[in-house]
């Protein structure tokens, strides 16, 4: 085979002559030996090709070059598909197919979203509707429609992280933009656009200047419940609260208001659960105390009403805020609220779906 001189014929009778040789190749060491003889370093066929060249004259070189690139890559192609086509009779002979199948594995939900589609199944349970709204604000949705004037503390600079650019088409001039420190601004836009009565949960990220710690971030979830209508009173607040409590934590948990100030209602309170670990008797998870602070509430104020246009004499709703970590550190007994944005495997798998 070596002694034919290069040619685009010698070329074709050679590739011919690989491929029927693999064809009649009765095993893989057999196919290997085929190889070799053809595409061997030192003494296959196109290695005695490329040899000619160093002896054949000048005028002659760079065609028998191109003529053994031709050979070694037709070659080559054959060769590769025979390979694939080997390993796919063998990845077929290894297959058993009357074992029983192997369920793949399933992914880990985040504990926070466990916790915020829990929230958001028991309150549409009650009628509240879900509502998003945007995460860069004004300061009118954000702070004065909620009777915070301008020289309210939550509207400083250490709290309320600033943006430079006003939102288009929906902030006056006057307005700063910044990014929201609560979800009660999706309130003020939904009660714009909606006549009452109406029953809605919001929730959503927040964020403000705070530090990084076991229990404080500067983005964090929160969920706020609004209700509207004619006739709604304390314990209408009340009685939804404890509803949503007994399904999130204990069918026997308690709760208890203590008097509190939110400038966008009135009267307001501190929202607390019996401890449901210790009923009452004081352990380690509620410090002693046998309650466990969760929120803020009240009524909504009638300054509210009037910023975006509901009658303050004829309608009353109340509402409340609770922060959606907070409800996953007491549901999962965690200690550092920084787990919750590390992404470590190794927590997050221990929760259930």
């Amino acid at each position: 085979m070596t002694d034919i001189l290069p040619s685009s014929d010698s070329v074709r009778q050679l590739v011919a002559q690989f491929d029927a040789e693999l064809a009649q190749a009765k095993s893989t060491r057999d196919r290997q030996t085929v190889r070799d003889r053809f595409l061997g370093r030192k003494s296959g066929v196109v290695a005695a090709w490329m040899q000619m060249i160093a002896t054949a004259p000048p005028d002659q070189k760079k065609q028998i070059g191109r003529w053994a690139n031709e050979l070694k890559k037709a070659i080559e192609e054959i060769w590769l598909g025979y390979q694939q086509a080997e390993a796919v009779v063998v990845g077929l002979q290894g297959i058993d197919v009357t074992l029983p199948g192997r369920a793949p594995r399933l992914g880990h939900r985040h504990p926070l979203t466990l916790v915020r589609d829990r929230l958001e199944e028991i309150f549409t349970r009650m009628g509240f509707a879900v509502v998003e709204g945007p995460e860069v604000e004004d300061e009118w949705h954000c702070f004065d429609a909620l009777n915070m004037p301008a020289e309210h503390p939550a509207r400083d600079m250490q709290d309320t992280l600033y943006l430079a650019s006003p939102i288009p088409g929906d902030s006056p001039a006057d307005h700063r933009t910044l990014l929201r420190t609560h979800t009660s601004s999706m309130q003020i836009r939904y009660m714009q656009a909606h006549a009452p009565p109406i029953r809605i949960v919001v929730p959503g990220r927040v964020y403000r200047r705070d530090d990084l710690d076991l229990t404080h971030s500067p983005a964090f979830g929160q969920i706020e419940g609004l209700a509207v209508g004619e006739g709604l009173s304390l314990a209408d607040l009340k009685g939804t609260l404890l509803a949503f409590a007994r399904q999130m934590f204990s069918p026997t948990v308690r709760v208890r208001f203590r008097p509190s100030f939110f400038p966008y209602t009135e009267p307001s309170a501190e929202i607390d659960l019996s401890c449901w670990q210790c009923e009452g008797a004081g352990c380690a998870m509620c410090k002693k105390t046998g309650w466990i602070e969760i929120g803020g509430c009240g009524m909504v104020h009638p300054a509210v009403f009037e910023a975006v246009g509901y009658d303050a004499e004829r309608n009353t709703g109340f509402a409340w805020g609770i922060g959606i970590e907070r409800i996953a550190i007491l549901r999962y007994q965690v200690e550092d609220i920084r787990l919750f944005y590390e992404n470590d495997l190794r927590f997050l798998e221990q929760f259930p779906y």
